[in-house]
């Protein structure tokens, strides 16, 4: 089974981002396609990253019923001596199909689910796992999140998902950390990292180190445009990245919403993106702009982005109101 790495490794790793996913997989990320694996609950089939390492890959749009919510990465690590699951998923329904998927690559069992942040499509799948007896663990301020906010994103979700929503449940994590968990299993690795604010309250991303293989989770975002939340602080989030997860320096990123990529494709869509944003607001307030100016500062060189029709003036907004007061 060729993986994406041995895409890149042929045609280099200077070629867009793009043109390396198609070559693997023969698919594109696209807001406009209801779904791209219809015999599953999951928008696509996992793709092996690089050996041993999976991901399905959500649709860059907002959930539906059509995706049944599938609208993040969904990532699983074939150890040798277990599974380990990076986000339980948005509903029971997407946790039993990424289950099937990986009963499909291997007879290990799950030995772990990691929650990569304190939202609904990370968390409402937790109960699927559970009561098949795995553990699963996230930062604490995620399991807060999830526990002050899970039974709103419970509702939302059933309205979307309908049927397909079944007996999900707002299930908290087994386990919860605070800096970094680490594992050693089988041949990997495994570093599970806060690495400080970003996206929202916990966002974590799994680091393999020997195979310079980074699950970034929303510290990063690829193909569709970043929603900028209430409790999303940008210029934290911009330090965490320029003071930790740049240090990284994986070769391979997993993003939370997009394709596999490298380090200067999520870089550019996110680190930069926010510095961008707050540069033309910036430059709006120094010349008297108010508010409802802000939300027509100029983003057309991100327009190609899934979601931005939905989020770009929202983001907008969003900044100006936390530059008004530092």
């Amino acid at each position: 089974m060729k993986t994406l790495s041995d895409v890149i490794k042929t045609i280099g790793f200077s070629g867009s981002v793009i043109t390396l996913f198609a070559l693997a997989s023969g698919v594109f990320a696209s807001e406009d396609i209801a779904d791209q694996y219809p015999q599953s609950a999951l928008y696509e089939k996992p793709v092996e990253v690089i050996p041993g390492v999976f991901s399905a890959i959500g649709a860059t749009a907002p959930p539906t019923y059509e995706n049944s919510g599938h609208n993040n990465n969904l990532s699983f690590i074939v150890t040798g001596e277990g599974v380990v699951v990076v986000n339980a998923g948005a509903a029971d329904v997407l946790a039993k199909a990424l289950h099937d998927e990986i009963k499909a690559v291997t007879d290990e069992p799950v030995v772990l689910v990691i929650n990569e942040n304190g939202q609904g499509h990370a968390n409402l799948g937790n109960g699927y796992w559970v009561d098949q007896g795995v553990k699963v663990i996230a930062h604490v301020d995620a399991a807060h999140e999830f526990e002050e906010l899970g039974f709103g994103e419970l509702q939302r979700m059933q309205r979307y998902n309908r049927e397909k929503a079944g007996n999900s449940r707002v299930q908290p994590p087994s386990e919860t950390f605070e800096d970094s968990f680490t594992l050693n299993i089988g041949r990997f690795a495994i570093d599970i990292l806060y690495l400080g604010p970003a996206h929202s309250p916990g966002d974590i991303s799994v680091w393999l180190p020997d195979e310079s293989l980074v699950i970034a989770g929303d510290m990063a975002f690829h193909e569709r445009m970043l929603p900028i939340f209430p409790e999303t602080i940008v210029v934290d989030w911009i330090e965490t990245w320029d003071t930790e997860f740049e240090a990284l320096n994986a070769t391979y990123v997993i993003p939370g919403h997009g394709h596999p990529t490298n380090m200067a494709q999520v870089r550019r869509y996110t680190r930069d993106y926010l510095i961008y944003l707050r540069q033309v607001v910036g430059e709006l307030m120094d010349e008297g702009g108010e508010l409802k100016d802000a939300y027509y500062v100029d983003q057309s060189r991100y327009k190609h982005l899934d979601t931005f029709e939905q989020l770009a003036t929202r983001n907008a907004g969003r900044v100006y109101e936390q530059m008004e007061f530092e």
